[in-house]
């Protein structure tokens, strides 16, 4: 009998305060070992910027887990960066003990550094960049960046075994600054309670009428979002008298001060009244407003997958996105929902067909769960990656 597949899942942290990431790690991690993969994740106790209290778990030592490992190190000298010297000796010290290491982020310290020990060791590593090396990210703090990708990420870039993507397009766009490494593209999967919660939790919890179409705006408040597009675009459409409610679900511990701008901004407006803000929302209540939602929005500038689109569609609800949301094109061919441009107008013009047609939500809604279903379950998505393993180590024992 052949040994198990041995892989480091690298990640600055798994707490779901940073959202998608997160949950991709946890979900990807549980999957793979569901398929008999061993697996252990390499993450530090960092749970939000300076100001919140770490992660209350064990350190330095494997805390199982859904079926695989876990070690959480403290954030130590950095932790405003969630970086670990303790994680970095234990990768050096341990990494002839597995097959290969998946490194989640660039631009992160603990996982620019991990890289690096991995060539070192002559471990064999997958990098996901999420989304960072999008030409839209690589213009916030530019000249840093540059700076940074000459010196450190361009090395890590040019000596991973593949670089994970999770679209098409966001294979297509991302800057690479002059590496010829392969590109794999494994879209994110999702894992919502089953069964469901009873259809109405969260309208009830909320207050909000069975008779008023809901919407749900469900990610981190950052000026990526698109926010800034939907508030003025959802104020149209209420002028012109359409009944609806909006739920703005999310928080930034990294950006408070943009957040508390948003918050502000939507309780002064006409909004206001027909507007519930519920910050973070995680478990039962999360999948209760993603099922009670009659429609979800997410018109962000850029984002390489969108977790939280992939959630609503499998919670049946159609969704509304900008064509920056990498997976659009499965949106729009599989009729899960609309698709706009990055415009005010464009995005008024789109919602308001929705919000007045319920029989064509629910059509689209049914659409959007067989389609996520069949393409977005981490039972599917952990068989694509342990191929993309496979293939990754039998050129690197061929190389050897």
């Amino acid at each position: 009998m052949s040994q198990p597949l041995r892989v480091l899942q690298i990640v600055p942290s798994i707490s779901l305060v940073y959202g998608g990431p997160s949950q991709m790690v946890m979900g990807l991690s549980a999957a793979l070992a569901q398929a008999g993969v061993e697996v252990t994740v390499l993450t530090t106790d960092s749970n939000g910027d300076t100001g919140q209290p770490p992660l209350d778990v064990p350190l330095n030592k494997p805390v199982e887990q859904n079926g695989y490992q876990v070690i959480y190190f403290r954030c130590s000298p950095f932790r405003r960066y969630k970086f670990s010297l303790d994680l970095l000796r234990w990768l050096y010290v341990h990494a002839g003990e597995f097959d290969l290491a998946h490194i989640h982020a660039l631009f992160s310290p603990v996982s620019t550094a991990a890289a690096t020990v991995a060539r070192q060791r002559k471990l064999p590593y997958l990098l996901r960049p999420l989304g960072t090396l999008d030409p839209a990210d690589l213009q916030k703090k530019k000249r840093l960046k540059q700076i940074y990708a000459t010196l450190l990420e361009r090395r890590n870039l040019a000596g991973a075994a593949a670089i994970h993507f999770t679209s098409v397009q966001e294979a297509k766009i991302s800057e690479r600054f002059g590496t010829l490494t392969k590109d794999v593209v494994i879209p994110l999967g999702v894992q919502l309670p089953s069964p469901l919660p009873e259809k109405g939790l969260a309208r009830a919890q909320l207050g909000i009428p069975e008779s008023r179409p809901l919407v749900l705006f469900m990610s981190r408040i950052d000026p990526k979002k698109g926010l800034n597009l939907l508030i003025p675009a959802l104020e149209t459409l209420l002028a012109e008298g359409l009944d609806f409610h909006f739920v703005l679900a999310g928080t930034n511990p990294q950006d408070p001060g943009y957040e508390n701008k948003i918050l502000k901004q939507v309780q002064a407006s006409a909004l206001g009244d027909r507007t519930t803000i519920t910050g973070f929302v995680s478990g039962e209540f999360k999948a209760s407003l993603l099922q009670d939602a009659d429609l979800f929005v997410l018109p962000s500038y850029y984002e390489n997958f969108g977790i939280a689109v992939a959630e609503a569609m499998a919670a049946g609800t159609p969704v509304v996105i900008s064509d920056r949301v990498y997976i659009w094109e499965d949106v729009r061919d599989a009729a899960a929902g609309w698709v706009a441009p990055c415009e005010v107008e464009a995005l008024t013009f789109v919602l308001r067909s929705p919000l007045m047609d319920a029989a064509e939500r629910h059509r689209r809604g049914l659409n959007a769960q067989a389609y996520a279903q069949k393409h977005y379950t981490w039972s599917a998505i952990a068989q694509q990656t342990i191929q993309v393993y496979q293939q990754i180590l039998a050129t690197h024992s061929n190389a050897s």
